[in-house]
């Protein structure tokens, strides 16, 4: 799709969507408490949004804000990558809406330098550097390695055996292709729900379903892994990781709405992530899936609306 196309597309989703929050709040309002749906991209700091997500002139220290005012949630990658100061934690929740979730990423630091149990200080330390955000938290998230394998299950046993669910939920994702075996599957799956933790569901189907390589130019490449949607406990962390081709993931979305209906009718709460190799297309992919879930009649809380100036910029704009 051509850039202008997309600038023009994610404007008209974005008036749709508010649009059909406004007529539809009453009917679909829900308290925090009982929220049962949160949607967000892998970042909020994306150049390249500027002009068609985000209002044209938006300046990178009105990212978070803008962002807050579209979707509910993000998966917060940048703590992957570097531990964010005090004065920055704090400045995150000032910047997002009541109700707004960080799932933050476990630093690469803590995942990826070995053994996990000699990491469970360095856990603490970040929980503690993270806990300005307050009700802002949602459940973090530990992305195992890919030669994190099942002979390691000792090791990630007593980290987690270490991590305070009750105060700070805590998913995990295997990246070795032997944890999706169906002896560790089931293995790992005991173990995570003997301390209260979960699995995060990786699906990158979309990324492998044909012959073109959407990840030819990106320097991360998302694996090439079964997709097991085993929910352990009361709540789902789902990683979608779309095509840049709106068409190809339609499938795969349509899965998803009903697994998220049945999960709703068990009382499962789920964040749902989408990324994409060409993040750009990210957010209108979220927002048509959000649309997508209104029509089939699932109750989902209603996107927040974003404010009417933002608005009228992003439709000229396209």
């Amino acid at each position: 799709m051509p850039f202008h196309q997309l600038e023009s597309a994610i404007a008209d989703l974005l008036l749709t969507v508010r649009c059909l929050g406004q007529a539809s709040a009453i009917a679909l309002r829900v308290t925090m408490e009982k929220q049962q749906f949160w949607l967000g991209c892998a970042v909020w700091a994306f150049r390249d949004w500027v002009g068609s997500f985000y209002p044209a002139g938006t300046g990178s220290d009105a990212f978070l804000r803008r962002y807050g005012e579209r979707l509910t949630a993000v998966e917060g990658n940048t703590t992957f990558y570097s531990i964010p100061s005090t004065e920055t934690v704090h400045r995150w929740r000032q910047e997002t809406p009541e109700g707004f979730r960080f799932c933050l990423k476990l630093p690469r630091s803590l995942s990826h330098a070995g053994s996990l149990v000699a990491q469970i200080e360095a856990a603490a330390a970040f929980r503690r550097q993270m806990e300005p955000l307050g009700d802002r938290l949602g459940p973090a998230f530990l992305q195992l390695p890919p030669r994190y394998g099942p002979g390691e299950i000792r090791d990630l046993a007593q980290f987690l055996a270490a991590w305070p669910v009750d105060q700070w939920p805590l998913a995990v994702e295997p990246r070795h292709p032997e944890w999706f075996q169906p002896q560790p599957r089931q293995s790992l799956n005991r173990l995570l729900q003997r301390y209260g933790c979960r699995r995060v569901l990786l699906d990158t189907r979309p990324l492998y379903d044909g012959t073109d390589d959407p990840q030819a130019t990106s320097d991360r490449r998302k694996p090439k892994l079964p997709l097991h949607s085993d929910v352990i406990g009361d709540y789902a962390f789902v990683r979608f990781i779309s095509h840049p081709n709106r068409d190809r993931n339609l499938n795969y979305l349509a899965e998803w709405q009903e697994r998220l209906r049945q999960w709703f009718e068990q009382g499962t709460t789920v964040y749902f992530f989408v990324h994409c190799p060409q993040e750009i297309y990210s957010p209108a992919t979220a927002i048509a899936f959000q649309q997508q879930l209104e029509k089939a009649g699932i109750a989902v809380p209603p996107l927040p609306t974003p404010p009417a100036p933002a608005q009228q910029q992003l439709i000229l704009f396209s």
